[in-house]
């Protein structure tokens, strides 16, 4: 997920995002230092090439500019006693008054500014800083010594709580310094270039996104230089007693390009697998987009159960490391990112782009690769997601940053790539992927915003684009279309269907698939809706019998509450869901609350059972005998006969005839109930899972209803 953004110092914990995507249940990593994601997919494995992709463009690409801000750090870590200390000269070639910024844990003993002291800083939150004046002599020189207790790395941490953490912690098992802790002094609000020399003891090796320039091991200590000459946004550290291997690739152009594994020992045997795939996908985006930017790409493990991503590298969990998809689908994403958010670095002020371009590129790929049938099945998950959304809870394109919620990533990600889906229908994919070839060459290691992203379709189009990517952008929601009325009428030399189509306010300019199901087969056509209601004619040749609404889910909308099924996430990202907990105290009830809080993800509101039911969305949890009799008593349809007595456990939504979602999670007994907590949440895009124990066992969405009329 995106790009190196320079650091704002507002006082607090620092600019760290944490995002999401997916679904189903695998962990992935997704990111650079500014972003923290927890993704959840369960993917089979894929090709990892593109079949046909455009030829990438020769020219070569642009120099990146000079940093205005250089870092030379050398900082020694010893993770048995968690201690850091370390030297940084920083260089500013810039006369305006800046921001020094460090972690507040950390004491500096010794400080200057050119030939003054550094003085006292002002501190706030977790970071102290220290305003440093103006002056027309360039290039300031400023030098800090730091020192200090890094926290202690904690395993037992889960997924989530791992992710949103952002301490500098080490260990034997390993160490990780995130960018957003203020390990290392940095200047706020600037892009910058580093070195950074790492000293360890013997045992363990460390690095930092950027070209390893040397390292050398002694039976006391291991060093290592790393550099990043391309203004970037920060700095993460990461260290363990890794087993390195490494392979070296051509890339295009004949640039040598060092790929590495950084693996704890346990699972050192997995490096060649993943060592292979990593070049499969540079090689993939390089002939699709253009020269990989950078000389080097790692895959690192950490003992927590994270997955983050920088430039030039991903640092994932050992058990995510060990997931049989995660070479096919997640590791692709990442790698994809060192163009889009490491290369291109989004305008956060105008919206992050990277993400829903991304997803695009990667994970909607990998399906598209697979089977068209695949590809169709994700379309419907987006949509379907976004159907989960109630009235108020998204937002337009350009407001998006990082994920915080489920609603958000459900508009940053998925709407985002099919926004890019409809683009490529509209451009066609030859000049879709010229138009992306000449947007890397001109912004590579730049800012670039929606706005450059648009100038560079319609270079390539010649087409005018600003009403298509205004509309996409600028408001939230989607539009909501339906067939109005629709007839035939016989013709001389053959027939005619008139096809009138609504969509809500505001109006959209759609381009609307729709199909015609005639006697010898289907014709598919498009349909330029831009008005309200619109009428339209086809001519057939043999007798049509039915007209279909969108069939292969091109169009970004709202389906209409027949289209959608209920999926659990609805009651997971829907904020005015309530909670029925159906225990009524002891254990169980504990565990039950627990539960709810972690599908909901925030303060429950809890709705006694003995209620009546509230017009609301509602989560309802119980064991078998509560569950039964609750709904017996709401007069509500009993449990699936897809799940009725299979496993330990079972979740599945209903409909209620008021259109609201109901979502009831029903175990056989108190541990079975329990085993759910961990697993659950990861299938939000499922309207039913079995489970035995903590294994699911079966799971389905319930079938999506495509709109049809039937021609008389």
């Amino acid at each position: 997920m995106a790009a190196p953004q320079a650091k704002t110092w507002r006082g607090n914990d620092g600019d760290y995002r944490q995002i999401s995507s997916g679904a189903g249940m695998s962990p992935v990593m997704d990111g650079v230092r500014i972003r923290r994601i927890w993704r959840n997919t369960a993917w089979f494995l894929l090709p990892l090439f593109v079949a046909t992709v455009a030829s990438a463009a020769s020219t070569p690409p642009p120099v990146a500019e000079a940093a205005e801000i250089d870092y030379d750090i050398t900082v020694r870590i010893d993770p048995v006693k968690r201690t850091i200390e370390g030297r940084s000269i920083i260089t500013a070639k810039t006369s305006e008054e800046l921001t020094l910024v460090l972690g507040r844990r950390f004491e500096v003993p010794r400080g200057r500014v050119d030939d003054s002291p550094l003085g006292p800083s002002a501190i706030t939150g977790k970071m102290r800083a220290w305003r440093i004046s103006g002056d027309k002599q360039i290039p300031r020189r400023i030098e800090v010594h730091w020192r200090g207790e890094l926290s202690a790395l904690d395993t037992s941490l889960d997924h989530p709580q791992t992710l949103g953490r952002n301490e500098p912690a080490s260990g034997s098992a390993g160490t990780f310094l995130p960018d957003s802790s203020g390990w290392y002094p940095y200047i706020a609000e600037k892009l910058a270039s580093y070195r950074v020399n790492i000293e360890l003891p013997s045992g363990q090796r460390g690095l930092v996104a950027g070209r390893l320039v040397e390292e050398s091991e002694s039976d006391d200590e291991y060093r290592a230089r790393f550099e990043f000459l391309a203004p970037t946004g920060g700095i993460d550290l990461m260290a363990g007693p890794y087993k390195v291997e490494t392979n070296t690739m051509r890339g295009a152009g004949g640039k040598p390009i060092e790929l590495r594994t950084y693996f704890h020992p346990q699972i050192a045997d997995l490096a060649p697998d993943y060592l292979s795939s990593v070049k499969g996908y540079i090689e993939l985006y390089e002939a699709w987009i253009g020269e990989y930017p950078f000389t080097e790409f790692s895959v690192v493990s950490s003992p927590t159960p994270t997955g983050f991503g920088m430039p030039t590298l991903t640092y994932l969990g050992i058990e995510v490391l060990r997931l049989p998809f995660i070479r096919a689908t997640s590791l692709g994403h990442e790698v994809l990112h060192n163009w889009w958010g490491n290369g291109v670095y989004p305008d956060y002020a105008l919206g992050n782009w990277s993400e829903g371009l991304t997803t695009f590129m990667a994970d909607y790929a990998y399906k598209e690769r697979e089977s068209p049938g695949a590809a169709r099945e994700m379309r419907r998950g987006w949509l379907r997601d976004f159907a989960a959304l109630s009235p108020g809870q998204d937002a337009p394109l350009t407001t998006f940053t990082s994920r915080t919620h489920g609603a958000s990533q459900i508009v940053g990600y998925n709407k985002a790539a099919m926004m890019f889906l409809m683009l490529r229908d509209l451009l066609g994919r030859e000049t879709f992927d010229r138009a992306l070839q000449a947007f890397w060459r001109e912004q590579r290691f730049h800012i670039a915003s929606w706005v450059d992203l648009r100038g560079a379709f319609q270079a390539v189009s010649k087409q005018e684009l600003n009403s298509f990517f205004d509309q996409w952008l600028t408001r939230a929601g989607a539009p909501v279309v339906r067939i109005a009325e629709a007839g035939r009428t016989k013709l001389d030399s053959g027939h005619r269907v008139t096809v009138t189509l609504e969509q809500t306010a505001p109006e959209y300019r759609l381009r609307v698939p729709m199909a015609i199901r005639t006697e010898e087969g289907e014709e598919m056509h498009t349909l330029d809706l831009e008005r309200g209601r619109q009428t339209f004619t086809l001519d057939v040749r043999t007798l049509p019998l039915e007209v279909t609404l969108d069939p292969d889910l091109r169009l970004f909308r709202r389906l209409m509450s027949d289209e959608a099924p209920p999926i659990l996430r609805q009651i997971m990202v829907d904020r005015t869901a309530i909670a029925i907990l159906l225990p009524e105290s002891g254990e169980v009830r504990g565990t039950a609350e627990t539960l709810a809080g972690k599908l909901q993800n925030r303060s429950l509101k809890l709705v006694p059972p003995t209620d009546s039911l509230p017009p609301a969305p509602a989560l309802v949890i119980g064991l078998e005998e509560q569950v039964d009799a609750w709904l017996t008593r709401h007069q509500l349809p009993g449990r699936p006969e897809i799940v009725r007595g299979k496993g330990s456990a079972q979740a599945w939504t209903v409909s209620r005839s008021d259109g609201v979602t109901l979502a009831v999670v029903s175990a056989r007994d108190a541990a079975s109930l329990a085993a759910l907590i961990r697993p659950l949440p990861h299938y939000g895009r499922q309207s039913y899972v079995i489970f035995d124990g903590a294994k699911a066992i079966g799971r389905g969405a319930w079938p999506t209803r495509v709109q049809a009329v039937k021609l008389n």
